[in-house]
């Protein structure tokens, strides 16, 4: 049954085809010589054109490895998809280096003004040392 089903619709595309170019060839008599001559060279090419076997591409081999389907080319291939990964990684782990080499400078340059300020660093955690920078004696 299936091998049917593709012959009638290629004998009904064929039987429409027929009735199109009946149609055109009809309404064609009438039209001006000039028009007519375009439409004959047009459809001259059109039928070259289709005369022509199509061009195939080269596809890529597709080989079995295990129980998957892998395109073509060999460690090449395998290569190519591990590179970017390995870069990504690469990135990720430079950032996160970068950001922490960031925040210790921070923490150092924190640490180097309480060590150097005038002020002991028991005094920042004295309850009243925040009542003596909102008073008037930070004002000076």
């Amino acid at each position: 049954m299936n091998t049917k089903v593709p012959n009638s619709s290629v004998a009904a595309e064929d039987r429409f085809g027929q009735r199109v170019a009946a149609r055109l060839s009809d309404g064609s008599q009438t039209l001006p010589h000039d028009i007519g001559e375009r439409l004959r060279v047009a459809r001259a090419q059109a039928v070259a054109a289709r005369k022509q076997a199509p061009q195939l591409r080269a596809a890529p081999a597709v080989m079995q490895s295990g129980h998957t389907a892998t395109l073509g080319g060999g460690w090449w291939t395998r290569i190519g998809s591990v590179v970017p990964l390995i870069a990504l990684v690469a990135g990720l782990i430079t950032i996160s280096v970068m950001q922490d080499e960031d925040r210790a400078s921070e923490l150092a340059e924190v640490d180097s003004a309480l060590l150097t300020d005038d002020l002991p660093p028991a005094a920042y955690t004295d309850p009243g040392f925040a009542q003596f920078l909102k008073s008037d004696g930070a004002s000076d």
